[in-house]
This record gives structure tokens, sequence and C-alpha cells, in this order.
């Protein structure tokens, strides 16, 4: 992210009513639950909005009338549903993708349980993971397109980073649906990402990761080569 988008007081607050909605509701705020908050009007609103759209702060709907993601939380429902791991707690969020359902655990800091399904075989997925939780040896995820492709569509993208019961079936729907594309990751290897992507994204003094801090967390983790390159 080359410019910062938070430079003002109005965009700043605008920018962290909606992680503060997405957190505890488990929603994206209306344009106009932003204005009455804000004491600001629907214009300045959906300008501050388009504006962090257009870094990629957020992302909005097709019609850029509501927010559709803040990552690592979406507004819609997606192929992941994540809740507090204790179950005393009754919020619910969507998880956008595989990555993003262990990013939501790193940005509230919680342990959290994750109900998917595997798309090769249709089996249920279900662990808990956390903070200081490791998830399960075993569960895959496959990132279906290279990492300088991600936000020509990221709802796309984010709809195709689905996990898998093992990396077996990963590579046989791999085989089955997209022949040669793709890169297969251990769950462990996107949950480690995935805390210091996502750790930062509720904190008061929150700022845009760099381009070379982001690619630094890939390198990290071992995602290196073409692939793993972002723009």
């Amino acid at each position: 992210m080359q410019e910062n988008v938070l430079n003002t007081p109005l965009s700043r607050r605008v920018r962290d009513l909606v992680y503060q909605t997405f957190a505890a509701q488990g929603r994206a705020p209306s344009l106009a639950e932003l204005a009455g908050r804000t004491q600001s009007t629907i214009d300045s609103i959906h300008q501050i909005l388009d504006d962090l759209a257009h870094e990629h702060a957020l992302v909005l709907n097709p019609d850029r009338d509501a927010v559709r993601m803040a990552h690592p939380f979406t507004a819609a429902p997606m192929a992941f549903v994540v809740t507090p791991a204790d179950g005393h707690d009754d919020r619910r969020w969507w998880g956008g993708c595989a990555w993003d359902s262990f990013g939501i655990s790193a940005a509230l800091h919680l342990d959290v349980r994750i109900d998917t399904a595997c798309p090769q075989c249709g089996a249920e997925i279900r662990l808990v993971s956390g903070p200081t939780v490791t998830p399960p040896a075993g569960p895959t995820v496959r990132f279906p397109r290279p990492a300088r492709q991600w936000w020509d569509d990221v709802v796309g993208t984010c709809t195709m980073i689905r996990m898998f019961c093992d990396r077996d079936h990963a590579e046989q729907w791999t085989a089955d649906n997209d022949p040669g594309g793709g890169y297969v990751v251990d769950a462990t290897t996107v949950w480690r990402l995935a805390g210091p992507w996502y750790g930062d994204r509720l904190h008061p003094d929150f700022q845009p990761h760099s381009r070379e801090f982001n690619q630094r967390l890939l390198d990290e983790c071992g995602l290196t080569g073409p692939f793993w390159e972002l723009p």
C-alpha cells in the first residue's frame, strides 16, 4: 500500500468502526450507521469507503454501497464458520477463506472453532485454533492463484482458498478441476502466516503493512518463489 489512507481523523474513525462492528457483531455497518456514528454525511462516508477500497484497506460490494469484506472479516456467508472455542461466547463470523478464518482468531486474539467442508469429498472439517493453539496436522489449504493476482478479484480469490482433509484430496481436486494450477500448503503454515498478517488489525494504532513487510512474512513461513511474489 503506497499511500496511508488513514491520514485524517474521520477516515481513521470510519475504518475502525468497520472493524469494531465486525469483531463485536459479525457484520459490517451500513453507510447510514457510519454516518450517524461519526456525525457525517452519507456522501462523505461513501467517499471515504471508496478511498479505503481503492487502497485495499477493505472491499466494497459490486454496487459500491456497502462493505463486502474487511479482511479477515466478510459480511456475506462463505465456506467457513468461525465461533469462539469456549462455547460461552455467542459471537459468530463468516470466514472468507481458510487463511481469513485463522486471521479472525489472530485479529481477535481468541481461540476459535473453524467449521468447513472438504471440497473434494464433502467431509466436515472442524478444528480448534488460536493464538497459542496450533491446528491439528493433516488438513491442507489450496491457494488458487499467485499472490500478484489476488487483488484482481479478491472476493473470487478468497472464495477458492479452501481447506481440504489432506494433501491427497487437495491434489486430486486440482487434477480434476484446475490441472497444474494453485499451490497446496499445510494448514499449520497458513495459521503461522495469519498471526502476524492479521494480528494487529484491531489495534488502535494500526497502520497498513508495507509490501516489503508482507513479503517478509511470506518468506518466513517458507512461502517463496514466483507464486508468492506480491505485486
